[in-house]
Formats: C-alpha cells, sequence, structure tokens
C-alpha cells in the first residue's frame, strides 16, 4: 500500500485554476515563424540581346520548336517567327542561315497546316530580304523545294507549286541558274518514265503522262497547274537572258540597255577643244574594243549541267523531253475528245491548258533563238515537230470559247466571235494569235510553196481579226503585229504584203485605243517604213497605205497637244526619221500643220516638255518652205520664254542654216525663205515684243514698272529679270546671225529702216529692247555706216535713259540689279563707238529743266563718263559742253551750302578734263 502511494506522488496531476493560462512546458517545441518575400530581379528581367514575341520567346526558341516532333508546335513557332520578324525586322540579318535552312526543312513536313505556315512566312521574308542576302543560302532552298517537288506525297508536291510561286515571284534570277534540275522535276510532277518497247535495253526512256486517282483535283486540272508554273519559270529564263530579240515589237520595259541617252554636243565647245566627243558603234550602248585577243565566256568552263538552258544541248534534250509530252496534254483537251456538234468549241479548263502548252513552246522557240546556230536549230524544230503540229494544232484552228460570253452594250456583238472575251476572263484570241506565232517561225521563203496551205488560214486569220473593229489589249496586239511581221518577211512582195499594212492601219484608225496598244502599232509601222526604205531605189515599190500613215502623222501630232507627252514623243521621233529621209508624203503633211504644231499660244511645240521642244525645233530644219507666217509664229516663240534660250538660239540657228547666208557653196533650195522674212524675223526676235505689245505699254504710268526722267523722251518699262535674261540670250544669238552676213553695211541699213519705223516715236520702251538695239548698233556698226539724225537722237535717248535707270538702283532691289553690268556695257560701248552719240546726249542735258532732285543723278553721270577710259578722249572733245552743264548746275545751286557730290564733279572736271586748269574761270573761281 506505501510503495503505491508513493508511485502516485512522483506522477501527481497539477490542477489548474478556472481562468488561468496552462503553463509552457519546459520540453515545448516553438512554432512561431517569421516570412519574408524573395525577389529574383535577374530571372524575371527579358534577355537584353534577343528580343522576344507575345509569349516570351526568342529566336533561338522558336528556331528549336521547329524540330518538335508536334505538328502544332512547329505551327505556333511559325506563326510566332512571323510576328517577331514583322516587329523586329533586324532580327533577320543577325539570323538568316539559322531562319532560312529551318523554313525550307518544313517544305516537305507531313502536316499540312505547316506547309501552309511555311510557305506564308516564306512570303513574309521574300519582302524583306534583297537578292543578294539569300543567294549564298539560295542552293539550301532550291534542294528543300526539289525535295518537295519530287515527294512521294501528293500534298507536298501541291504546296511545293506554292512555295515556287513564291520564289519566282521574288528571286526569278536565282532560280533559274537551277534551271537543269526543276526542269526536270517539272516533268517527273506530269509523267513517269517507261522503257521503250522496241528497245530491250535502258539506254532509251520515254516519258508518258500519269495519272494519279488519289490526288484531290482532276489529272488535267493537276497538268494545269504543273504547266502554269512551268510557264512562269521558263518565262524567267527568257527575261533573264538580253541577248534573246524577240521578232514581235515588244512593249517598253525599264531596262537600262533599252535606254539611249543622247550626247547634248555643243560646237563652239567642241570647235575651241572644250569638249570632247566619244564615238561609239551600236549606237553607243557597248564600246567596240579593237583587241586581238578574245575573252572566254564564263559558261564555256562549266559542264552542260551548270550551262543549264543556255547550252544547245541541254535546251534540245529538254524540247525532246517536254514537246511530245505537251503534245499529249494537247491532245486531251483538244475539241476532237469533245463531243462532235461541239466542232472548234473549248471549254474554260481546256482551253487554259491548251494555252499553257502554246505559251511554253513559243518560250522554247525564244530561247532556241538565242545560239549562234540559229539557223540550224530551227531546221531542226521544223524537221522534228512541223508534221505533229500541223496534224494536232492547226487542225481545228481557229479556235473559239463554249461559254456563253457577256456583253456589256449590244455594239459589242460587231466583233468578231475569236476576238471576244468571255466571262471567265479566258483570252481565246491569245491562244490562236500564240499558235500562229508558233507555226510562222517554223516557216520561211524557201518552204514558202510547201507550207501555203496553213500559211492562208494564219494570213486570213491576222487579216480578220485585225480588221474586225474588236478593242484589243496591248498583249493582243504585240502577238498580233508579231505574227504580221513574220508573215511580212516570209512572202516579201507587195501582194502579199499590201493587205497585211493595210489591215494593221485599220486598227490604228481606232478611236480610244489604249497607250500601251497605239505605241506598239507605231512602233510596227516604222519599222516597216525603215525596212522599206533599206531597199534599193529600183526594187523599191512605196506602199500606199504606209504613203498614208506617214501623212497624217503631223497631223496627230499638232491635235494631241499636251494629253500624251509619251505618245507625242515617239510621234515625233517617227517623224524626225522620215523628214531625215526626205518623204514627200511626209513632208508635205509637216508643212501644211507647221502652223498649227508651231503655234506660239496653244501649239505643240509650247505646250510639251523641252526634250520633245528640242526634237521639234531641229524638225523646222527640214520644212520644204518657210513663209513670213511661220516664221512669225517662230519668232513669238523664241521671245515669248515658254522654251529655254538655249533651245531658242538652237531654232535661230537652224534658220540661219537655212537662209542664204549660210555661205552655202551649192545653190540653196529656190523658195525655201525669202531674205527679206529672214530679216523680219531676226528684227522682231530682236525687238522681244510684238507691235501690240508694244502699242499696250504706251499707256503705262509711275512706278514699280516704270523708269522716267525728264531730260529723256523715252521711258522705260522694266521687265521681269527672267524675261530680261531670256531676251539678252536670244539678242546674243540674233547679233550673231547679223554680224555673219556678208554685207554689212546692207545689213545695217535694214536694222535702222525697222528702228525709225517701228520704234523711233514711242514714249515707252522696255529696257530689255533698249539694250538689244544697243547691242546690234554696236555688233553691226562699221566705217561704211551711215547713220541717219533720227536714229542718233533715238540712241541718245535711250542711252541715258537706261544709264539714269541704272544710277537711280535701289541697293535692295535684287532683281533689277543682275541687269546693271548688260546694260551699262551696251550704253558705254555705244558711246565709244559713236562720238556724235555723245555729243547728242551731253546736249540733251540741260539741267533747267529739271528738279533738284535729279542734279545729283546727272553730277554722277558726267563724273563716272569722265573716268571711263573709252570716253576719255570724247570727253575731252565735248569739254565745252560739259564745262556749260557744270555750269548751269552752279547756278541752280548757288547761295547754297557745296555738297559733296558738286565736290566731286569739280574735282574730276579738273582731273581730266581742263586743259588750261591755271587759267582763271568759272572752275577756278568756283576754289
Amino acid at each position: 500500500m506505501t510503495k503505491k502511494r508513493k508511485r502516485q506522488e512522483d506522477f501527481q496531476k497539477v490542477k489548474f485554476k478556472v481562468g488561468k493560462k496552462k503553463p509552457k512546458l519546459e520540453n515545448a517545441t516553438d512554432t512561431t515563424f517569421k516570412t519574408k518575400a524573395i525577389q529574383v530581379p535577374e530571372q524575371l528581367k527579358e534577355d537584353g540581346v534577343l528580343p522576344t514575341q507575345n509569349r516570351k520567346l526568342n529566336i533561338k526558341d522558336l528556331l528549336s520548336q521547329m524540330h518538335h516532333y508536334s505538328p502544332g508546335v512547329k505551327h505556333n513557332a511559325l506563326l510566332g517567327l512571323k510576328d517577331l520578324l514583322s516587329q523586329y525586322p533586324f532580327v533577320i540579318d543577325a539570323h538568316l542561315s539559322n531562319i532560312i535552312s529551318e523554313v525550307a526543312a518544313v517544305f516537305t513536313d507531313k502536316d499540312s497546316g505547316v506547309r501552309r505556315a511555311a510557305v506564308h512566312l516564306l512570303q513574309f521574308l521574300a519582302s524583306k530580304i534583297r537578292a543578294e542576302q539569300i543567294a549564298p543560302f539560295f542552293p539550301l532552298v532550291s534542294a528543300h523545294l526539289s525535295s518537295a517537288m519530287t515527294h512521294i506525297s501528293e500534298g507536298i508536291q501541291e504546296d511545293s507549286l506554292k512555295v515556287l510561286d513564291v520564289l519566282l515571284e521574288a528571286y526569278p534570277a536565282l532560280l533559274t541558274d537551277r534551271s537543269v534540275i526543276l526542269l526536270k522535276n517539272f516533268v517527273e510532277l506530269i509523267s513517269h518514265q517507261q522503257l521503250s518497247k522496241k528497245l530491250k535495253s535502258r539506254d532509251k526512256l520515254s516519258w508518258m503522262l500519269s495519272v494519279n486517282p488519289n490526288r484531290r483535283v482532276t489529272s488535267q486540272q493537276w497538268r494545269l497547274n504543273v504547266l502554269t508554273r512551268l510557264k512562269k519559270f521558263l518565262q524567267a529564263v527568257v527575261d533573264g537572258s538580253s541577248e534573246i530579240e524577240d521578232e514581235g515589237l515588244q512593249e517598253q520595259k525599264d531596262s537600262p540597255h533599252s535606254v539611249r541617252n543622247p550626247i547634248c554636243i555643243s560646237w563652239k565647245l567642241h570647235a575651241n577643244n572644250q569638249q570632247h566627243i566619244q564615238l561609239f558603234e551600236n549606237g553607243g550602248l557597248r564600246p567596240k574594243i579593237n583587241s586581238s585577243f578574245r575573252l572566254r565566256s564564263l559558261t564555256s568552263v562549266m559542264d552542260s549541267a551548270e550551262k543549264g538552258l543556255s547550252s544547245a544541248e541541254n535546251l534540245k534534250s529538254f524540247i525532246e523531253i517536254i514537246i511530245p509530252l505537251l503534245i499529249e496534254c494537247w491532245i486531251e483537251a483538244s475539241p476532237a475528245q469533245s463531243a462532235p456538234i461541239l466542232g472548234n468549241l473549248l471549254e474554260s479548263e481546256s482551253q487554259q491548258l491548251m494555252q499553257q502548252v502554246l505559251s511554253i513552246i513559243h518560250l522554247l522557240w525564244k530561247l532556241t533563238k538565242r545560239h549562234d546556230e540559229t539557223c540550224k536549230m530551227e531546221l531542226w524544230l521544223r524537221m522534228n515537230y512541223l508534221v505533229d503540229f500541223k496534224h494536232h494544232f492547226m487542225r481545228h484552228f481557229p479556235y473559239s470559247v463554249q461559254e456563253t460570253v457577256k456583253h456589256k452594250k449590244k455594239e459589242s456583238f460587231k466583233g468578231h466571235k475569236n476576238c471576244m472575251t468571255s466571262s471567265n476572263n479566258v483570252d481565246h484570241l491569245l491562244l490562236n494569235l500564240t499558235l500562229c506565232d508558233i507555226m510562222v517561225s517554223l516557216a520561211s521563203t524557201s518552204t514558202l510553196q510547201t507550207d501555203s496551205g496553213w500559211l492562208d488560214m494564219i494570213r486570213k486569220f491576222v487579216t480578220d481579226t485585225l480588221q474586225d473593229g474588236s478593242k484589243l489589249n496591248s498583249k493582243q496586239v504585240n502577238r498580233l503585229l508579231g505574227v504580221t511581221w513574220r508573215l511580212m518577211q516570209i512572202q516579201q512582195n507587195k501582194v502579199a504584203t499590201e493587205p497585211l499594212i493595210k489591215a494593221v492601219y485599220t486598227l490604228y484608225q481606232q478611236r480610244n485605243l489604249l497607250f500601251p496598244v497605239r505605241t506598239l502599232l507605231l512602233k510596227f509601222f516604222s519599222r516597216v517604213y525603215q525596212k522599206e526604205d533599206l531597199r534599193s531605189q529600183r526594187i523599191r515599190s512605196r506602199s500606199k497605205v504606209l504613203s498614208r500613215w506617214l501623212a497624217g502623222l503631223p497631223q496627230q501630232l499638232a491635235l494631241l497637244g499636251l494629253r500624251n507627252p509619251e505618245l507625242s514623243n515617239q510621234l515625233i521621233d517617227i517623224i524626225h526619221s522620215a523628214a531625215s529621209r526626205s518623204n514627200k508624203e511626209l513632208l508635205q503633211s509637216l508643212q501644211a500643220t507647221a502652223a498649227r504644231i508651231y503655234d506660239p499660244l496653244e501649239g505643240t511645240l509650247v505646250l510639251l516638255p523641252a526634250e520633245a521642244q528640242r526634237r521639234l525645233v531641229q524638225l523646222v530644219y527640214f520644212l520644204p518652205c518657210l513663209p513670213a507666217s511661220l516664221l512669225a509664229c517662230l519668232s513669238r516663240c523664241c521671245i515669248m520664254g515658254r522654251m529655254s534660250s538655249d533651245l531658242a538660239a538652237t531654232l535661230i540657228g537652224i534658220l540661219h542654216m537655212r537662209s542664204s547666208f549660210a555661205g552655202w557653196k551649192c545653190q540653196v533650195q529656190e523658195n525655201s525663205m525669202n531674205d527679206v522674212d529672214y530679216f523680219s524675223f531676226l528684227f522682231s526676235t530682236l525687238i522681244g515684243f510684238s507691235r501690240e505689245e508694244l502699242a499696250s505699254l504706251q499707256g503705262i504710268r509711275g512706278k514699280p514698272h516704270i523708269s522716267q526722267t525728264q531730260l529723256s523722251p523715252i521711258r522705260l518699262y522694266l521687265t521681269d529679270l527672267d524675261q530680261f535674261l531670256h531676251h539678252w540670250a536670244v539678242t546674243e544669238m540674233v547679233c550673231h546671225s547679223l554680224s555673219t552676213i556678208p554685207s554689212q553695211s546692207q545689213c545695217f541699213d535694214i536694222l535702222q529702216t525697222g528702228i525709225c519705223k517701228y520704234l523711233v516715236g514711242l514714249v515707252v520702251i522696255p529696257d530689255s529692247t533698249a539694250g538689244s538695239v544697243l547691242c546690234a548698233i554696236n555688233k553691226l556698226l562699221d566705217q561704211a555706216c551711215i547713220i541717219s539724225e533720227n536714229l542718233h537722237k533715238f540712241l541718245a535717248s535711250c542711252c541715258y535713259s537706261l544709264l539714269y535707270f541704272l544710277l537711280t538702283l535701289d541697293k535692295e532691289d535684287a532683281e533689277h540689279l543682275q541687269k546693271r553690268d548688260m546694260l551699262w556695257g551696251s550704253c558705254i560701248s555705244a558711246l565709244a563707238l559713236l562720238p556724235r552719240l555723245l555729243r547728242l546726249m551731253l546736249q540733251s542735258l540741260q539741267v533747267s529743266r529739271i528738279c533738284r532732285e535729279e542734279l545729283p543723278v546727272v553730277a554722277q553721270l558726267l563724273r563716272l563718263l569722265m573716268q571711263h577710259g573709252q570716253l576719255r578722249s570724247h570727253m575731252i572733245t565735248n569739254e565745252f559742253l560739259v564745262q556749260q552743264i557744270i555750269k548751269d548746275i552752279m547756278t541752280l545751286k548757288s547761295g547754297e551750302v557745296q555738297e559733296q557730290w558738286l565736290t566731286d564733279l569739280h574735282y574730276c572736271f579738273n582731273i581730266y578734263l581742263a586743259s588750261h586748269p591755271q587759267t582763271p574761270g568759272p572752275m577756278n573761281a568756283v576754289y
């Protein structure tokens, strides 16, 4: 009992009072804790070197996801790449190699969505990457494209054509450099190889069209898709070959080799050895260097595979493969495979396929023309394919479309059925014309009798198409004119060519032709005319239609005006070419239309740009006759300022060469230009204003347009600076032409008569006119010339009015200050050349009639005349007059404080003129 109690005492239970907290145990665990936020800024900060897109993925992350097994991840990576590169374009240059390699790798991806996204990304990259940037990586792109085109999966093959479209649009030159492999891929897309039954060995393999029922489209639609891309590829090859010359008339292209910049030659500079003229052969396009060494072409050191279609062997091999396949495609789509009732009507899809077949053959024919052995190639093509082409192509010629044609107006039914365009924009006329172009290229003059049957069919079709009045586009007209030109070369007699030229002229006479169409027609007629003109005079037989076309060109030029400057330039070039060849019909028409072309107000000359004006001015040289009315128009064109002063000087020089004073050893054409009319032209141009304009100036009074002095009866009309400078430049050329006339005294008499008749008696004269008259007098005056008293007085008044105007100019008047040197030089030269002129001017200085404000101007003028070296001797001769003028000035200023200008005048008189300064006189009395 005792032991049990002791045990209980060791483990006694502690009793707690109510409301008291339980005490902590000695071995209790402390569970309290404190927390603080942990910040890691380096991990949350974006990479400063590589930008990211909206999903916070940079370029490396996105490119790495391109290798993911999931199509969704790769699709999102491609979309993310496009988003990233559109926001940060500079990333493309830094990671171009990786981007190209990864995008090209998914051309053959199994998922169609991934391939579609890759095509969109490639299209975006093509707009950002230049050809020279992608060139080092293009072999890799081409290899992946080739892999996609030859893939076993039909979907990958179809998407490879979309990749091809992007590359053909952006990098045609880079793609055509690998033509051998890609052309084989094109062939394999629509055909397969088959061992020939005649040959047991595999030396000879033939190709036949393949049919794949697993495709989503029909076999014909698939071949159409492939042939459309093949046509684009061959077009890129043709465009990259600058040596190819088309038989047709190509539209204008922005090629650096097609633009010829004329060399502007100044014969004055050339005569003084200040301008060197370098002449080139071939129109200055390529300088010819005489050397016994010849550089080997780069293509000669490449093997056959690297040359591509630039090699004749490769081109022949490809033609041998593709032409039979194209003929098979044609046979499937030809009308013979349709119901017999349809005849030569085509369905839309069949017509498109046939168009692509003919376009490919046409491009291959172009490529054959760039080789040196062109004649051999044409003979080879004729021997191998003419029979098949006649049998299959010409069997149902011409072709039309089965679909119902939609017409906007009832008048549209007037057109020929072959010239219509169906509702789905199928151009079956171009199909027929392409076929004609292919066939006529296989014919020649030597085979005319053999090919007369199908050539007559083509000739009739071409003639009917040209004459039916349909609206044709530039592509149709280009092909149509090419066929017409080839037909004219095959049969060159007038009986065959005249109907063709007449048919083209019928099309040319249509109204509202498009500018490219009008351009092509002009080029065609110009080419025909030049070809006809090259024939010898014995066998030359002028085409009446061509003569009628040439005769209508000047009238068209006059009617065209400023509505189409490019077309006007083409007309001017053709007119210039025919005029230089002395075409009688054109020169007669040009003579009849000259008054409208060179009208100073609304003529073609003043409306067109400067380069066209230059060509029109050159045409003046070829005009058979230059009547007074035409010369009056040309004079107004020179002085109105609507063409440059250099061009006006050129026109004056051309008229001088047409005159009887040019010094020709042979007799000048009679009645081409009357001498009286020529002098009237020079005088009118020298004056610079018409009689009506001078009459209207007489009523103008006061500043700022009039400079007036009380000592001269002539008031000056102040012209604008541009008008003054233009007039002065023209005046120099007129004076040069007048100075070359042999009889200077007679020339001066004519000029004197004109001045006295039209200028003497006028109250207001333009400052440029007064200066021009003085300039001409200085140029023509010699000892044999006799000047009338009226002209002396008129010139004296002009001199004082000009000198007064120059001395009263404000320093702020910058416009008129630029006239000072020219006008001052003319006045001083005239006063030095004519002593009587100086005396009359001094006699007119009656200071008693002027106001006191003009006295300092008169004093300054006298001081400058006395200081001038050329006039000093004449001033000494007129010492008494000068002394009297100074005396009158002193009388008016007596009783006033002597001003500085009067002191300067006394000083100059005593220094330069006073012959006896010691003798007491009025001057000494002043001092």
